[in-house]
């Protein structure tokens, strides 16, 4: 029986948190965010997948979701 192949959407947001928001393919998205991004911020050296919710420091602080962090060759 031939197998059915299987695709990502890239588009989605699923599609795209699968291919870019795992530490195993921390790579990809690094070359993908360089692409984009290299000539305005600098060439990103780091990314770090933390925790996505950043809560203030306060009741009355607005919070903020990042799903990364990134370091560009000047420590930016």
């Amino acid at each position: 029986m031939p197998t059915k192949e299987r695709y990502i959407n890239l588009f989605t947001d699923y599609g795209f948190k699968k291919i870019f928001g795992e530490e195993p393919n921390k790579n990809l998205l690094l070359d993908f965010l360089n692409e984009l991004l290299r000539e305005e911020q600098g060439e990103i050296k780091e990314l770090t997948y933390l925790k996505t919710e950043q809560l203030g420091d306060t009741d009355i602080d607005r919070k903020a979701i990042f799903d990364l962090y990134c370091e560009n060759e000047q420590g930016e």
